[in-house]
């Protein structure tokens, strides 16, 4: 039994270690040098309200304001191939891990922006 304790605890520790992982911050990326390379992103999520016609008729999601962990981590799901659409799937592909953190941190800080 006393066996038993020990492995319990390891098993514990492993289990929270991976959800510390799972929810650790994104690269810091630099806003600055990211608005730079954001002419790709703004011909669609730059728009208000805009719905495009391919592959299907949808509304494109509002990234302005989204937070930084989500915007590179669904940049890295594109690149991949986990999730699908292939323009963002073509735009993701060529951009680095750098260009990702840049781009999510200059688009977070959009949403930090109040209207005068």
């Amino acid at each position: 039994m006393t066996r038993l304790i020990p492995v319990a605890a390891t098993v514990a520790a492993l289990a929270c270690s991976s959800v510390v992982f799972a929810q650790s911050p994104a690269p810091a990326g630099n806003a600055q040098i990211g608005s730079q390379k954001v002419q790709m992103c703004q011909g669609c999520h730059g728009i208000p309200g805009w719905r495009t016609a391919y592959p299907e008729v949808y509304r494109v999601p509002k990234i302005a304001g989204q937070h930084q962990a989500y915007l590179v981590k669904a940049l890295q799901e594109y690149k991949s191939g986990s999730r699908t659409h292939p323009s963002m799937h073509a735009i993701a592909s060529s951009l680095s891990d750098a260009d990702m953190a840049n781009i999510a941190a200059y688009y977070a800080q959009l949403g930090l922006r109040v209207a005068p």
